[in-house]
This record gives C-alpha cells, structure tokens and sequence, in this order.
C-alpha cells in the first residue's frame, strides 16, 4: 500500500490556485457526515479537501471572467481541469448539470471546458457554467465512501452569485488517487434537485 500525506491534493492544486489572482474566494465542505472508510490510504481530510479545491476554482474562474475576459477565465479553467480531472488517465465520467442532447456527457478534457466557460463552436448549447458570477461554493454530504486509490461522494453543492442568489445541485464526484499521489476526478454526476409537482 503507498502511503501519502494528507495535504497531498492540496498540494497538487496549491500551484494552480496560487498562480491566479484570487479574489475573494469562498468554498467549505460542511463535515455533516463521517466517511465509511474501507482503507485508510485516503482520509476523509483529503476527499473533503478536494472539493473545497473544486469549488474555489469555480469561484477563481468568475472572478478572472469579470477581471480578464474569456482568455483570462479560459486560461484558468483549462489549469485546473488539466489539475484536478483524470482526463490523462483516460474518459472522465462527466454529466454537467447544464448539458443536454448529444452533448450530455462530458468525457474529455475539450467537453468539459467548453461547459466550463462556453465560447467553443462544436458545443454551441454551451454559455459557460463557471463564468455566471460565483462567489461562494458550499458541499454539504450526504455520505462519503473510500476504497483503497478510489473515493466517492454524493451531495448537495450550494453555489452563490454575486447578488446572494444560492443555486443548489445534487453532485456526485468519484475520485481516483493519480501515480503522483493526487486525487483526480474520475466521476462527476451533477443535477438540479427533482421537485414533486
């Protein structure tokens, strides 16, 4: 079994995160839940670190849109899909909440961009999901399930917009820990919460 820190995924996005300007970013993990923990090679600590890692960069790509344009937001959303995603291991297992048609699932790095910050001709449904203005990102988890290299974990995402607005979505991520140690997204589910008539 390789045995890894626990600051190996922060770690992994520290460089990305610190070569952007970050403006006033927020993202927590309400710990709401206790891992089942089927092997102690991944901690809890760094599941729920990676997702406080996903939801600042969500955060950091609106805040360069409005700074710097399409290039600048570009610039980072290709950064941290290239640090935080498995695409090089191979297809990521991606359902944005905004996608639709032929284009619902995102399995390479090009797909998700273009759901990222849009301005891509072969997904024109696309408008860019992380550009709408965020400014706060909070998971809350229903249950979070490590095995061995892998974790999964399933809840609610709360994201605001500038003017306070909170967007929830039901999220489902699966991670697997990359040759470097990183824990990679694998599996990323995302939906609008099912409201009964």
């Amino acid at each position: 079994m390789r045995q890894h820190g626990n600051t190996t995924m922060i770690r992994s996005f520290a460089p990305v995160l610190a070569a952007l300007s970050i403006a006033a970013v927020t993202a927590t993990a309400a710990q709401a839940v206790t891992a089942t923990n089927m092997d102690p090679d991944i901690t809890q600590a760094q599941v729920e670190a990676a997702q406080v890692a996903w939801g600042e960069a969500l955060v950091q790509i609106s805040a360069d849109f409005a700074e710097g344009g399409i290039e600048k937001a570009s610039a980072t959303a290709e950064a941290v899909i290239e640090a935080a995603y498995g695409y090089q291991m191979g297809p990521v297992l991606f359902k944005p909440t905004l996608a639709s048609g032929d284009q619902t699932f995102r399995t390479t790095a090009e797909g998700a961009l273009a759901y990222f910050v849009g301005n891509n001709e072969a997904f024109p449904g696309d408008t860019g999901f992380a550009l709408k203005g965020w400014t706060g990102v909070e998971i809350e988890n229903a249950a979070i399930f490590i095995s061995g290299e892998t974790a999964q974990t399933m809840g609610n995402v709360h994201i605001t917009n500038a003017d306070g607005t909170v967007t929830t979505v039901n999220k489902t991520w699966g991670y697997q820990r990359d040759d470097a140690g990183a824990l990679r997204i694998v599996l990323h589910h995302s939906s609008l919460p099912f409201a009964a008539e």
